[in-house]
């Protein structure tokens, strides 16, 4: 399908790519709800609960290049479809779960499945709609409100199964839903493969030194931060990414190619969105846990506390964020969003032991949230609006992994800050709230980071799309 061919069933298609999305973020919302119960049923520690969550983002984000490049290669129809089954596989080993390694599996199947779908899907949502930018934008709006969509749905059906059901629930839901959606593939275009070859050597690089490094991580609150298994642990991970750029720069047919970090912004995009994973993931995992750990809220009560601060999202990314950016760009929104994320995590260490959810939690949630709302969709499309169409699905998986990347290595850091000062201490209300306090700091650290930072490296759209532009044909008379 070229990028010229309107294809008349594509709203009904983004209705599929939507809940696609809206799957995808649902899962890791749904859980956060749910991991008090997980925690006494399967045996976690306190330190060792953010790899339920972790379990699946470092998988997703690893193999998001892979699940690209596989679009690109053997089709995204295909992919897609083969993600959904992967997804529905790793749900049923989850909720069966007994001891807390299984559950820690059956989240990996999980990222195993999404990143299948969602470059793929992503893929399908340019080709679809790169003949009309207007087209495109409205899309993108939409697409993008799936995520807090999810998230709403996530932390609100998280609590309604935990409080009276049983957390399995939160994997089990997904079994009818995904087969529904297999269901609905027909709606999308089939798209040809083309010959090419799979990097796996290149994808077991990545996905290693990633996940040896949040490990690493983790553990070092326990072992030391100098100590030898430390160091050579982080040391290793740092081998096995090199090792990745290594493998890119010398096979002929690599995951990523390293020539697409020519096309305009994408460079400074995918710092953005690592930096914005890194700082909105840690916020929503200890605001859950103070709401319930500190507040004593119930896990349903926990989930209807999170609602507003995610149906903002969603209204605001599809009444206000597609809008402005027509009118003043990608750049300041993703700057300015960053800003008030990082404005609302410094509102929320401000919270108390003893403290409430209007005063404490609400309006500065609501801050973050606005913040969120701004910068994700834009960091999004200036991230893949100057690439090719034959590397839609490489610059898609390059975004999710970065932000993916950022949320896994974000979340491992600032729960070594928050256990390092209190957070490990579970019935001390002022030891747990003085290490959440310090976890949403260090968030507002990143986002500010990310912030400036944007502000002052991102090009413009004007000079973007300058740079994206082809260079004029020299004329023959004067070659």
């Amino acid at each position: 399908m070229s990028a010229a061919t309107v294809n008349p069933r594509r709203w009904w298609a983004l209705l599929v790519l939507a809940a696609a999305q809206f799957m995808v973020i649902m899962d890791t919302s749904i859980i956060g709800v749910a991991l008090p119960e997980m925690q006494k049923d399967l045996g976690f520690t306190q330190g060792e609960l953010q790899w339920v969550f972790n379990a699946y983002v470092i998988v997703f984000g690893g193999l998001l290049l892979l699940g690209g490049r596989l679009s690109d290669l053997v089709g995204a129809r295909r992919i897609f479809v083969s993600g959904w089954a992967v997804m529905i596989a790793g749900s049923v080993l989850a909720a069966a779960a007994q001891t807390a390694w299984v559950e820690i599996l059956g989240r990996a199947v999980q990222g195993v499945g999404g990143a299948l779908i969602a470059p793929s899907a992503m893929t399908l949502l340019m080709m679809l709609f790169m003949h009309d930018p207007k087209e495109l934008g409205k899309a993108m709006a939409l697409y993008g409100a799936a995520a807090p969509a999810g998230g709403t749905a996530g932390v609100f059906l998280g609590g309604v199964f935990t409080e009276w059901a049983a957390w399995q629930w939160v994997f089990i839901i997904y079994i009818p839903i995904g087969l529904a959606t297999l269901a609905a593939t027909k709606l999308l275009p089939n798209v040809a493969s083309r010959r090419g070859s799979v990097d796996v050597l290149g994808a077991v690089a990545v996905t290693a030194g990633l996940a040896l490094a949040v490990f690493a991580v983790v553990r070092a609150p326990e072992v030391g931060w100098g100590a030898t298994a430390t160091i050579l642990e982080l040391a290793a991970a740092a081998v096995l990414l090199i090792l990745f750029l290594v493998i890119q720069k010398s096979v002929r047919e690599p995951l990523m190619p390293l020539s697409v970090w020519r096309v305009p912004r994408l460079g400074s995009a995918n710092l953005a969105m690592t930096l914005l994973g890194a700082a909105w993931i840690p916020m929503w995992y200890f605001l859950n846990l103070y709401l319930q750990q500190v507040l004593g809220y119930g896990a349903f009560a926990s989930g209807a506390a999170l609602l507003p601060m995610t149906v903002l999202l969603m209204i605001f990314m599809t009444a206000l964020t597609s809008r402005l950016m027509t009118k003043v760009g990608a750049k300041p929104l993703i700057g300015v969003g960053l800003l008030l994320l990082a404005a609302g995590l410094v509102w929320l260490a401000a919270v108390e032991p003893t403290g409430t959810f209007l005063v404490d939690v609400l309006p500065a949630s609501l801050v973050a949230a606005l913040g969120m709302s701004l910068a994700y969709i834009p960091a999004m499309i200036a991230a893949m609006s100057g690439a090719p169409q034959e590397q839609a699905g490489l610059a898609s998986g390059i975004v999710n992994t970065t932000y993916n990347a950022g949320s896994a290595l974000g979340l491992a850091a600032l729960t070594a800050v928050a256990m390092s000062q209190g957070a490990d201490q579970l019935g001390n209300l002022p030891r747990l709230t003085e290490g959440f306090s310090a976890a949403f700091i260090g968030a507002a650290v990143v986002a500010a980071v990310g912030g400036v930072t944007t502000l002052l490296v991102m090009k413009g759209d004007k000079a973007a799309a300058a740079e994206a532009a082809p260079a004029p044909r020299a004329e023959k008379a004067g070659v």
